[in-house]
């Protein structure tokens, strides 16, 4: 299926030890870029994650939030950094003999210092584990979410591209009546403007001016790039990048359509189509 690049799923796990919260969101991005935002307990099972992610996303701006909170009853007993509670207890001791009268330091006032309390840390191994499995099913959601919009976007372009072809079709028929005009009108101007021209001459002349005004290969060369544009949207998959080069071939062939134009109505299609690209790229930009 086609994939939008914007995307948003969020789950939580219970365990035995607590509660693990894993949040995915993205954004549309020229590659992919995956910042992680993880509790300092959780750092290292950071890549473990990022190539996880990476192994199934193609492109997007990513931000990957991991929580995770402890239950009461499963903490581990908590212990005292002993360094630090040394050199708090000697501080002290110095302090107050410069000034006997202070107060020293109260039970409540060491538990609270900075660093003092060191909580067990977490199994590692296992909270890579819970980690892995719950980012799979993020993964699973994310993807779905981005699944949803690409169906989205994927019928804008399709109804982009049906109304061009319309258009295509309509002025089609006309070039071959706009050449001949065309040669008429630039036949009559030579044979008033040089009286002395020759008549195989002037045809010379008319038919090679009139072959830069033939917009048949442009016409066709568009149909066939609406084409490849249906075939992509079909074939779904990363699309972003392919789609986005034949939004630029698209372009091309309506502004040389628009600049080799001698009718009004040709000019008008012309104008049309490329809103309609610009329409269209717009959109590409948000597909993976």
């Amino acid at each position: 299926m086609i994939r939008s690049m914007t995307g948003f799923a969020s789950l939580s796990e219970e365990t035995t030890l607590g509660t693990l919260t894993l949040e995915l969101r993205s954004v549309n991005h020229r590659y992919l870029d995956i910042q992680f935002r993880l509790p300092e307990e959780l750092r290292a099972v950071e890549p473990a994650l990022r190539e996880a992610a990476g192994a199934h996303l193609q492109r997007g701006k990513v931000e990957c939030r991991v929580g995770f909170a402890r239950k009461i009853e499963s903490e581990l007993p908590d212990q005292l950094n002993g360094d630090l509670l040394g050199r708090l207890a000697h501080l002290d001791g110095q302090v107050r003999a410069h000034f006997p009268q202070a107060t020293g330091l109260t039970v409540a006032d060491v538990l609270r210092w900075p660093g003092m309390v060191e909580s067990a840390s977490l199994p590692s191994d296992q909270m890579r584990e819970w980690c892995e499995a719950l980012l799979a099913r993020v993964l699973k959601e994310f993807t779905a979410s981005r699944e949803r919009e690409g169906e989205k976007l994927k019928q804008v372009l399709l109804d982009r591209v049906a109304r061009m072809a319309t258009l295509v079709a309509e002025v089609k028929p006309r070039i071959p009546a706009l050449v001949a005009q065309y040669q008429e009108r630039l036949a009559l101007k030579l044979r008033e403007a040089v009286a002395s021209l020759d008549e195989e001459r002037v045809r010379q002349e008319v038919v090679l001016f009139a072959s830069k005004v033939d917009v048949d290969e442009e016409l066709a060369r568009l149909s066939t790039h609406l084409d490849e544009v249906r075939r992509i949207l079909a074939q779904g998959g990363g699309a972003g990048k392919r789609l986005d080069f034949l939004m630029q071939e698209l372009n091309r062939e309506a502004n040389t359509l628009g600049s080799k134009s001698v009718d009004a109505e040709v000019s008008r299609v012309s104008m049309e189509l490329k809103v309609l690209i610009e329409q269209m790229r717009e959109q590409v930009q948000n597909l993976e």
